[in-house]
């Protein structure tokens, strides 16, 4: 939409100004993201000149104010205020009440990217009344935006339907695509990842019929990459993100910038791709600092901190980790990032011994996670997600009917017809309604019954990590070698039952365990507690299984005994060799092998140790109806089959 203005002046040539041009008598603007996205990097600056050029007493000079001021917050804050503050001045002295309001919508914005939230929220609602209700869908935005942050899940969905109804109500694409935006994003901090990634695609869908390309569209981008990774389908993921990355150095987008590579980082260091990771988590910090924005800082800093946990370097990582907690302070308001470098802090604590802090940090992140995950505010999302989808399913019938009335006046001959018909879709729809409503009401009970279920492997997980970490400080004081032994093959016994926990929670699937996988881990695990990851060789030979927990948490224990006995006794005088695992399941039965190439088993030699782990795993093999045969050639091969029924 272009912007014309008759002017009594002469104003310089406007040869320079590719937005701001007089032509005949009138001014004419182009609106970036509305006239037209040529957002290139000497826009601002053009602006920036013209705007001097303009009368005070112009209504245009308020507007590219407020133009100045807002887009420079995705490159300068403080330049971005500054502009926005000017603006503010100029509109109170003329008493223009609609530019004042616009003026404190763009200042609520910046202010919210400055982490001054309460700041932001005040001004915000003292806009309210000053802009009219249809472009009012900014601020609602912004003020969803504000709780969120705040960890006020179930108020910032409140405002983004504010943001949807408005958006329905003038049939503003942008604004619809605002509050699907924002939605999705508030499902995804709820691990809603398939809701998340509906709502995304819709907004990207609405965005892409408008045919620019913006800072909303460009941050939504980002936003599906996320949820991709988290519903595991990274190369999908990588698209979106590549995407967003193109637009924020077309644009100079950096708050943008410094997302997508955070969540670049995360996707990469999923994918075992450290040194990539650790690249893109500087980038995304160059340019979190570039913005001088201080949420952006200490995401940058959690990711990196991510990389380097899981590439094993727990020191780094827990610098990282403190440093991004000190960017913003521990009374940090954003509960929900928070939780997450303390629950990453704690990993790095227990990656290099210091298991008292790891609990610590463990337990600040389970306290935040509680303050912003709310009953309330779960309920309170689902009120208002039903009432939105009731609300559009009857705006969807009145249409119908106002075609179905056209039809009737048109069609006179039609009309008895029209009436069975009508009276056929009521009787459907109140069907519809019914089974609907009880639809509804059986997929509510399965996500709290899954949400429980989750909830009790968390709990479950953080439990064993307690006793875990009480079992190490126990040892650390036990001299006596055969009971610190004890002690010790106990802590590896309850590090594997949490493992197993840790999967289904992670995973996301709450009954069955990836088995290969948890080898893998168990099996890095065991062999740092015996500080053997540089001398024994540990494979597992196997293609991906599925068990549940019944099932998983024996076998388990029966491969945790078998490989801690080799690496014990298989291997005197740190001698070098390697250990193998294989799990197949054939013929309705379960194949377990775990083997070594060490000494053997010596024939007559009597039993080392408590002979509790041969006891337990005879014990183990029984409760899975199975049975055992061990081959001492070249090594020791142990080979159980389990009856699949009562494995699995």
């Amino acid at each position: 939409m272009k912007k014309f203005f008759l002017l009594s002046f002469i104003l310089i040539s406007t040869s320079g100004f590719a937005q701001i041009e007089l032509r005949n008598g009138f001014f004419q603007y182009k609106e970036v993201f509305v006239d037209t996205d040529d957002f290139q990097s000497d826009y601002l600056e053009k602006l920036e000149k013209a705007v001097y050029e303009i009368p005070k007493d112009s209504p245009l000079r308020l507007q590219v104010l407020n133009d100045i001021g807002y887009y420079y917050h995705t490159r300068n804050l403080n330049v971005a205020l500054d502009y926005i503050e000017l603006g503010l001045e100029e509109a109170r002295k003329k008493k223009d009440f609609y530019w004042e309001g616009r003026l404190m919508v763009s200042q609520g914005a910046i202010l919210l990217r400055m982490e001054e939230l309460q700041l932001a929220e005040y001004v915000l609602r003292e806009a309210i009344l000053k802009i009219p209700e249809s472009e009012a869908w900014l601020l609602y935005t912004n003020l969803s935006y504000v709780y969120e942050r705040k960890g006020l899940l179930g108020e910032a969905f409140v405002y983004a339907s504010k943001t949807l109804e408005i958006g329905e109500k003038y049939g503003d694409n942008k604004a619809i695509a605002m509050a699907y935006s924002d939605m999705s994003n508030l499902f995804w901090k709820q691990g809603k990842f398939d809701a998340a990634l509906n709502y995304g695609l819709k907004s990207l869908e609405l965005f892409e019929k408008r045919g620019l390309k913006d800072l909303d569209y460009d941050f939504t981008l980002h936003l599906v990459g996320q949820f991709l990774v988290d519903l595991e389908r990274p190369k999908q993921a990588l698209q979106y993100f590549q995407h967003s990355a193109q637009l924020g150095e077309r644009y100079g987008f950096y708050n943008n910038l410094s997302d997508t590579f955070i969540a670049l980082a995360n996707l990469q260091t999923k994918m075992g791709d450290y040194a990539e990771a650790q690249l893109s988590g500087l980038e995304a910090l160059r340019y979190a600092e570039l913005l001088n924005n201080e949420f952006m800082i200490m995401r940058s800093y959690m990711a990196l901190g991510k990389v380097n946990n899981d590439s094993g370097d727990y020191l780094q990582a827990a610098n990282f980790l403190e440093t991004s907690i000190d960017a913003v302070g521990e009374n940090f308001g954003d509960k929900f990032y928070l939780s997450l470098v303390y629950e990453e802090l704690s990993k790095s604590y227990e990656g290099y011994g210091e298991f008292q802090m790891a609990l610590v940090a463990s337990r600040k992140s389970d306290e935040l996670r509680k303050e912003v995950f709310t009953g309330e505010a779960e309920k309170q999302i689902a009120l208002l997600q039903t009432e939105m989808d009731v609300t559009q399913k009857e705006n969807t019938i009145k249409l119908q009917e106002a075609k179905l009335d056209s039809q009737r006046i048109l069609q006179i001959f039609y009309r008895t017809l029209a009436g069975v018909l009508i009276i056929i879709l009521f009787l459907l729809y109140r069907v519809f309604l019914r089974k609907k409503k009880y639809s509804t009401l059986l997929e509510k009970k399965n996500e709290e019954k899954e949400f429980l279920l989750k909830e009790i492997h968390h709990r479950v997980k953080n439990n064993l990590e307690t006793i875990s970490s009480l079992l190490t400080l126990q040892i650390a004081k036990i001299e006596e070698p055969k009971l610190r032994q004890i002690m010790e093959e106990t802590y590896t016994r309850v590090q594997s039952m949490g493992m197993i926990h840790l999967s289904l929670y992670k995973e996301g699937n709450l009954k069955d365990v990836k088995m290969k996988e948890f080898f893998k881990g168990l099996g890095r695990f065991i062999l740092d507690t015996f500080d053997a990851s540089g001398r024994i060789k540990f494979s597992v030979e196997m293609n991906s299984l599925e068990l549940d927990v019944e099932a998983a948490i024996p076998i388990g224990l029966i491969v945790n005994e078998l490989i801690s006995n080799s690496l014990k006794y298989a291997f005197p005088n740190q001698q070098t060799g390697q250990i193998c695992v294989s799990l197949v399941e054939k013929g309705g039965s379960l194949f377990l092998k775990v083997s070594d190439d060490g000494i053997g088993i010596v024939e007559n030699y009597p039993v080392q140790g408590t002979g509790f782990g041969r006891e337990l795993i005879s014990l183990l093999t029984r409760q899975l109806d199975g049975k055992m045969t061990l081959v001492n050639e070249s090594g020791t091969e142990f080979n159980f089959e389990f009856v699949l029924n009562k494995a699995a």
